[in-house]
């Protein structure tokens, strides 16, 4: 059996994996790029957004040269590539409309004290980002990069030219000046908010 070196030769899905298997990756990245353009135009019908359209045919190529042995069943590639990708659009929006429908239900049974605890929620938020806002410079940005980006000491220390023991004080530092100030918020607030003030301690502080 010879092998195919075009893409419009490449019929059924044997044929596709002895290409793979006598050329490897240049092989595939050919067929990929000869397809690819044509399968985006197909999933953006359905889901009209290129870039998402862009992932569910990658998704389609990934799932083919992760399980190849897949290849051999199929009669026509052609006829596989189109329907895979013409499925996965459709329950893309399947799911984006269940989603969206599940949110509108949410937004619907929320009631009055639901609003307003979310309210009072993103108060407390604000409030400590605006006390984050009033630490020292160097003290704010070694804390937002630790706490809001999730960056480790080590890798802050070299970001900012400062030694891992520095970073450790500045963190040490913000977080008692921070506690102290949501605390001091705390004081006077009913009960059920005193839950919520500390929800927001342990949540950015601890």
């Amino acid at each position: 059996m010879g092998i195919p070196k075009k893409s419009d030769s490449i019929i059924t899905g044997q044929d596709l994996l002895l290409l793979i298997e006598q050329r490897d990756t240049e092989a595939f990245t050919g067929f990929y790029v000869d397809n690819f353009k044509k399968l985006i135009l197909v999933s953006d019908k359905y889901v009209r957004d290129i870039p998402i359209a862009e992932e569910i045919v990658q998704n389609i190529f990934l799932k083919i040269w992760e399980d190849k042995q897949l290849l051999t069943d199929i009669s026509s590639i052609k006829s596989y590539l189109y329907r895979s990708v013409i499925n996965a659009s459709i329950n893309h929006v399947n799911r984006e409309r269940s989603l969206e429908k599940h949110h509108l239900k949410i937004a619907e049974s929320l009631t009055e004290e639901d609003l307003d605890r979310m309210d009072e929620q993103n108060e407390l938020i604000v409030l400590l980002y605006r006390e984050i806002e009033l630490l020292p410079e160097k003290c704010r940005e070694v804390f937002k990069l630790s706490r809001l980006e999730g960056i480790k000491y080590k890798a802050i220390a070299l970001q900012l030219g400062i030694s891992e023991k520095t970073v450790e004080n500045h963190m040490g530092h913000a977080l008692k000046v921070l506690r102290g100030r949501i605390l001091d918020q705390a004081k006077g607030a009913i009960p059920m908010a005193k839950v919520r003030y500390f929800s927001v301690l342990s949540a950015f502080l601890y």
